[in-house]
C-alpha cells in the first residue's frame, strides 16, 4: 500500500515560502544608453512603412509642380507659335538629316523624326499644346503626363541646341510628373473623383483616350516608324517604344481592377501608386537640390564670382537687358553687384543643407523664388524663371500651399448671394474631424523637407 506524500502545512507556525529576493542594484550605475534601442527603431520603421505605402506625400507640391511646368511649356509653344518650323520644324537650321544621325547617336526619343512633312510636326505641335493644357487643369492627368511627356521630349530632342537651362529642367519634370499622382488635389480629376463620376460611367472618357493612343501605338509599330527610338546595343524591353507599351498596359490593368475588382487588388495596387509617386516626389527633390549645388559649386571655381563682379557682365548684354536703363543702374552700383553676387553663392551652396530646418529652408526658398522672379524681370529669361520657381514648389510647406489655394478659390464658392465668403467650405479630413464633404480635399501629407 502506498502512502500518501505528505503536504507541506503552511500554517502560522509554518510560514509560507517566499521568492528569491531580487538583486540589489548599484545606485552609481549608469544606465544603457542603447536600452529601448531597439523598439524604438522599430516603431520607427513602421511608421515609415505605412506612411510611405498608405499615403502618397506631397499631394499639394506635385499639384504646384505640374501646374508650373505645364503652365511654363504652354506659354512657351504659344510665344514661340509663330517660330516653331525655324525651331523645331523643316525650317529649322538644324535639318531633318542632322537630327536623325544625332539621334542615332544618342538614342535620344522624338517622335518627330518618325515623318519629315509639315503635316505631322503641324500635328505633333498641336498635340503638345492640347496636352499642356490637359495637364494644367489636370484632366485626365495619367494621360495628361504621358503626353506631355511625349511633346516635350519630342520638341527638346528634335533641336537640342535651342532654349536655355530651363528646357532642362522642364525636360527632366515631364519625365518625374508620368511616375506622380500629381492629380490628387486641384485638378479637374479630383472634383470628377469627389462626384463619383468614374464609377457611375465607367470612365468613359478614359478608355476612348487610351484606345486611341494603343491604336495610334500600334500603327506607327506596325509601319516601323519607332524604330528610331530603340535603344542600341541594349536589351529590346529597355527602349521608348516598350515604356509606351508598359504604361498602356497599366493603365488598362488599373482600370479594370477598379471595376472589377475593388477590394484587395485594388489595394494592392494603391500601395505600388503611392511607392511609386513618393520615390517620384524623392528624386524631385534630390534634382532640384543637385542643380543648386553644383550651380553653387561651379560658380565658386570662377574669377569672376570669387571677386564679386559676375552679375556685372551680364548687365552690360543687350540680349540680356530688356530694360537698358535699370540693367545699366544696378551695374553702375558696385555694393550691389558685389551683395547679388556672392548672396547668390552662398544661397545656392547652403540651400541642400537647410533641408534639416524647415525655418532656414523656407527663408533661403523666399529668397531663390525672387531671384529667378529679379531673373525674368531684369535678364528676360521669364521661361527659366518660371520652370525653376516650378520646380522649387516641391519644398514649398503644405500649410502656406493651403492657405493660397483657400485664397484663390474663394471666387468659386461664393454662396448664391453672390457675397464672398457665404459658401460653406469643404472640409479636409484630419485628425478628430468627420468625414469630409463631397468636393473636400484629402488630408495634407507634408514632405519630409
Amino acid at each position: 500500500m502506498i502512502e500518501p506524500v505528505p503536504t507541506p502545512d503552511h500554517s502560522v507556525d509554518s510560514p509560507a515560502p517566499t521568492s528569491a529576493p531580487a538583486p540589489a542594484q548599484d545606485p552609481s550605475a549608469v544606465p544603457s544608453p542603447f536600452t529601448g534601442l531597439a523598439t524604438a527603431a522599430d516603431r520607427g520603421l513602421t511608421r515609415a512603412l505605412v506612411r510611405v505605402t498608405g499615403t502618397a506625400i506631397g499631394p499639394y507640391q506635385s499639384a504646384v509642380v505640374r501646374i508650373g511646368m505645364a503652365l511654363t511649356w504652354l506659354l512657351f509653344l504659344l510665344r514661340e507659335f509663330p517660330h516653331r518650323h525655324e525651331l523645331y520644324g523643316p525650317d529649322g537650321v538644324w535639318g531633318y538629316d542632322q537630327a536623325s544621325r544625332l539621334i542615332a547617336d544618342n538614342h535620344a526619343f522624338t517622335v518627330l523624326l518618325w515623318g519629315d512633312g509639315r503635316v505631322w510636326f503641324e500635328f505633333v505641335y498641336a498635340a503638345s499644346i492640347a496636352a499642356s493644357a490637359m495637364l494644367l487643369l489636370g484632366w485626365r492627368t495619367r494621360t495628361a503626363s504621358l503626353l506631355f511627356m511625349v511633346g516635350v521630349l519630342s520638341l527638346q530632342n528634335r533641336s537640342v541646341f535651342m532654349g536655355d537651362g530651363g528646357d532642362n529642367v522642364v525636360h527632366l519634370m515631364a519625365i518625374y510628373l508620368v511616375f506622380t499622382r500629381c492629380g490628387q488635389v486641384w485638378s479637374l480629376d479630383a472634383r470628377r473623383r469627389a462626384r463619383g463620376r468614374d464609377e457611375r460611367d465607367g470612365d468613359a472618357a478614359g478608355i476612348a483616350l487610351w484606345g486611341v493612343l494603343g491604336m495610334f501605338l500600334l500603327i506607327a509599330q506596325l509601319l516601323g516608324r519607332t524604330g528610331l527610338t530603340w535603344t542600341d546595343g541594349m536589351l529590346p524591353w529597355l527602349g521608348w517604344t516598350p515604356f509606351l507599351w508598359g504604361v498602356l498596359l497599366l493603365q488598362a490593368v488599373w482600370w479594370a481592377v477598379r471595376r472589377w475588382a475593388p477590394g484587395e487588388p485594388r489595394t494592392l495596387l494603391d500601395v505600388f501608386a503611392n511607392i511609386t509617386h513618393n520615390a517620384a516626389m524623392l528624386v524631385i527633390v534630390v534634382e532640384v537640390c543637385l542643380i543648386y549645388a553644383t550651380a553653387g559649386w561651379y560658380k565658386i571655381q570662377g574669377s569672376r564670382w570669387q571677386d564679386g563682379t559676375a552679375l556685372y557682365y551680364p548687365l552690360h548684354l543687350d540680349d540680356f537687358s530688356p530694360w537698358p536703363e535699370l540693367s545699366h543702374a544696378m551695374a553702375s552700383s558696385g555694393l550691389m553687384v558685389m551683395v547679388i553676387t556672392y548672396g547668390t553663392v552662398i544661397v545656392q551652396v547652403a540651400f541642400p543643407f537647410t533641408l534639416f530646418n524647415r525655418r532656414v529652408k523656407n527663408a533661403l526658398l523666399a529668397l531663390m523664388i525672387v531671384e529667378h522672379a529679379s531673373i525674368a524681370f531684369l535678364l528676360g529669361l521669364p521661361f527659366f524663371s518660371m520652370a525653376m520657381i516650378a520646380a522649387d514648389a516641391v519644398f514649398l510647406p503644405t500649410g502656406f500651399l493651403r492657405w493660397t489655394g483657400d485664397r484663390l478659390g474663394r471666387p468659386a464658392r461664393r454662396g448664391p448671394a453672390g457675397r464672398a465668403g457665404t459658401g460653406e467650405r469643404a472640409m479636409v479630413p484630419g485628425p478628430g474631424r468627420g468625414r469630409a464633404e463631397p468636393g473636400a480635399e484629402p488630408a495634407p501629407t507634408d514632405l519630409p523637407v
